[in-house]
């Protein structure tokens, strides 16, 4: 299997000394940018290291810090070079301390990461993230820093060990990799072709995270829609669907990220039709104008798009749909721009993730003529995000009066202490902040609530019950795994607290 392997000496942190055995175990602390599937494979990093030895740093410095990194956006890389300048002193004055990074800016930068910040000690690409231990032991007895890419996938991720952020909820890999050529984009370089799973294993390891305690899990790959194509079945992707709705015990159902051009009736068919998929769809538009789209090589339209929205919502009344847009794409024109607006103001999506265009080397668009000056793509971004939070206010207000049924999650909103109000998700993925009236019983992590919608601003969902009669908990296997997985960290249960678990930057759907 093609590899490319490197060692750097280390410089300028003192040399490595193995750890005694009757020390401590060492600490970890991974540190996830970019997208789910990002996240997804931190989880299986912290899988490997625990299983390795390494303990979460929970109170205590780390030994050990993973940077699982993005190569999608120029402050992916500004975010990674700023924060490994950061552990530069620290490395010096902790002579135990390894730094490692892996992911797809690992992938492509390659050696330069060690050129660039020579007290890295591994760097480890996306198609190795299993080897990322033996590196680490690798340069520790070495005494230099270990570069270990792969050209092709070693082990499929999900055959690796995992820690889940969540007893109650879990990624599942159906895919890895892309076959399209999107312009502005170097996953498919990065991440290589699409690889399927099939479809026994992909259900076989939903029964286990279910069997554990989740109640909910999402599907994830580059294109879900697409799955199958490459062992023959383009039906494959609904099939799947309709699988997990016969799977006992798992609630909810969600997938991400699916491909407008390959987006079929027969999806759209299968969430509606399965109770436990939920009315909540990811639809990457990336431009209004059918000019900039065909340069991106978005082989759709804007009129297939606007047309695939009307039929899920004809099938699934009240969907919450959101997007991903792209301002100031190589010569994005006024008009091209005011596509966009139009397109998005018909699409009214719940939420969006809306970002400045960046130069990405090894790109076809970067390499093109006619780059939108920054001021430019400054304004344009402030017009389309001003659009997008009318429209998700106006949205959210129309919720107002009815009842929502909240997946509750560990992680409270920032305002939480002086609120006092618990966090969740409702079943069109919308963040809900709730309070639980005075008698009532809490709520665990991974329980559910219905309560009435009393407020809403753009990107949230309040719900303040009156009295307990508009209050209701259900207690759920997802509840009693976290509070199963709360004892044995060691950590007290706690109705409102977060648990001691490795924080892994899961991304919130909103506009960052």
């Amino acid at each position: 299997m093609p590899r490319s392997v490197q060692t750097q000496p280390l410089q300028p942190s003192a040399p490595h000394e193995a750890f005694d055995a009757r020390e401590a175990a060492p600490a970890y602390e991974v540190r996830t940018l970019g997208c789910q599937m990002n996240a997804h494979d931190s989880e299986r990093i912290t899988g490997l290291l625990e299983t390795a030895g390494y303990v979460p740093a929970v109170d205590r410095e780390p030994d050990l810090v993973v940077f699982n990194t993005c190569a999608v956006r120029e402050n992916a890389d500004n975010k990674l070079y700023g924060q490994l300048g950061q552990l530069a002193p620290v490395k010096r004055r902790n002579d135990r301390l390894q730094i490692a990074v892996g992911g797809c800016l690992a992938q492509k930068d390659r050696a330069t990461i060690v050129e660039k910040a020579p007290w890295v000690d591994v760097v480890f690409g996306t198609h190795n993230i299993g080897s990322l231990p033996v590196l680490l032991e690798r340069a520790r007895h070495n005494e230099q820093a270990q570069v270990e890419i792969l050209e092709a996938l070693e082990t499929f991720p999900s055959a690796l060990p995992t820690k889940r952020e969540q007893a109650y909820a879990g990624w599942v890999s159906i895919s890895v990799g892309c076959n399209n050529t999107c312009t502005f984009c170097i996953v498919p370089q990065l991440r290589g072709k699409e690889k399927d799973r099939r479809p026994g294993d992909i259900l076989a390891e939903v029964h286990a995270l279910v069997d554990s305690g989740a109640v909910e899990v999402t599907l994830l790959g580059q294109n879900v829609n697409s799955y199958g194509v490459e062992f023959g079945d383009r039906g494959a992707f609904a099939k799947l669907l309709r699988a997990c709705g016969d799977i006992e015990g798992l609630e909810r159902v969600r997938f991400t990220s699916p491909h407008p051009a390959a987006f079929t009736d027969d999806v759209i068919d299968a969430m509606a039709e399965t109770p436990n998929v939920m009315p909540q769809l990811h639809m990457p538009l990336q431009s209004g104008s059918d000019r900039i789209l065909k340069d991106m090589r978005r082989s759709y339209r804007s009129k297939k798009f606007l047309g695939i929205l009307e039929r899920v919502r004809e099938r699934i009344p009240g969907a919450a749909i959101t997007t991903d847009i792209i301002v100031g794409f190589p010569g994005e024109t006024e008009q091209d721009f005011q596509d966009t607006l139009d397109v998005v103001a018909a699409s009214e999506f719940s939420s969006a993730f809306t970002f400045q265009y960046s130069v990405r080397p090894g790109t076809p668009a970067g390499e093109m003529a006619d780059q939108v000056p920054a001021a430019v793509v400054q304004e344009r971004f402030e017009r389309l995000t001003a659009l997008q939070d009318e429209i998700s206010a106006r949205l959210n207000r129309g919720l107002i009066g009815s009842r929502a049924e909240i997946l509750v999650s560990a992680q409270s909103g920032r305002k939480a202490e002086s609120t006092h109000r618990l966090s969740g998700r409702g079943r069109d993925q919308r963040l809900i902040h709730f309070s639980v009236p005075e008698g009532a019983p809490q709520p665990r992590p991974g329980d559910v609530v219905s309560v009435p919608v009393t407020g809403a601003a753009a990107y949230h969902l309040l719900a303040d019950p009156r009295d307990a009669s508009e209050y209701e908990l259900r207690r759920t296997r997802g509840g009693d795994a976290w509070e199963a997985a709360q004892a044995e960290s060691c950590a007290a249960p706690s109705s409102s607290g977060a648990p001691g678990a490795v924080g892994l930057g899961m991304p919130s759907l909103r506009r960052p």
